[in-house]
């Protein structure tokens, strides 16, 4: 007997899916075209889409080598955006319960968007579908969007005309600005940023970055252990009851 509740279910899974990838993925366009305008040829673009499959931390690592910074610098950099991703593997891992070469493959997919796709969903069956589809839409259209973007930048007589200098920190903010969604977020980001720009006059090339990942790092983790046990001054309590419904909610690794 064809459950319809689960095919209804699958299709909106799958659709949402297809959605997230896209809008995504069309992300992927800039990275590739930034990466050539950068220095970068077209297959060291297409390389670090597959190989490190991380937007934020791709766009950091082709800024700071752009703006004269080093490899370990980029490096540096890169690694600390991307701690976020492990600690949504620990949230994920009773959930998904993948072993061998399937977990190599979906810790590739470790992700904001097939993490958030997969969390906020009640039923597992849908949350781990949510997560392979998520995660897979959008490492396609990605990778997709990098090659084009790289050799369509290669073709340009004058790609910079496009004005893709400001391509990285805008598609930084277009990442950065929906997560935005409570004021220890936002106290992170403003810490990070102020660093920024009070060490740009005095690091090199490239250190900033890392100054303000740190800033941001050390800032949310005192963020959280202030809240620990305890709903913040001005945090809506329903807020805090719905998070707490969400599997995964609460444990080191949360959203």
């Amino acid at each position: 007997m064809v459950d319809q509740d689960w095919l209804k279910a699958r299709r909106a899974v799958l659709a949402d899916a297809a959605g997230v990838g896209v809008a995504v993925g069309a992300l992927g366009l800039s990275f590739g075209a930034l990466a050539v305008v950068s220095g970068f040829s077209v297959w060291q673009a297409c390389a670090l889409s597959l190989l490190m499959f991380s937007g934020a931390s791709q766009f950091a690592v082709i800024g700071v080598l752009a703006a004269g910074g080093g490899a370990f610098t980029g490096a540096a950099t890169a690694t600390l955006l991307g701690v976020r991703n492990a600690l949504y593997g620990l949230n994920l891992s009773s959930l998904l319960r993948v072993r061998g070469l399937r977990r190599l493959f979906g810790a590739q997919l470790v992700i904001d968007e097939s993490s958030a796709m997969a969390l906020v969903r009640d039923e597992p069956r849908q949350a781990r579908l949510a997560f392979w589809a998520t995660g897979i839409s959008v490492f396609v259209f990605w990778n997709l969007a990098t090659l084009v973007g790289a050799f369509g930048a290669q073709v340009l007589p004058d790609p910079e005309a496009l004005g893709l200098d400001v391509a990285a920190p805008a598609a930084f903010l277009a990442l950065l600005m929906p997560r935005l969604r409570d004021r220890r977020l936002w106290a992170v980001a403003i810490a990070a940023a102020v660093t920024a720009l009070l060490t740009v006059p005095v690091l090199p090339a490239g250190l900033p970055v890392l100054a303000a990942g740190l800033v941001a790092v050390l800032v949310a983790l005192r963020g959280r252990r202030d809240r620990s046990g305890t709903v913040p001054t001005g945090v809506d309590r329903r807020e805090s009851t719905e998070a707490a419904s969400v599997p995964g909610a609460g444990r080191d690794g949360d959203r």
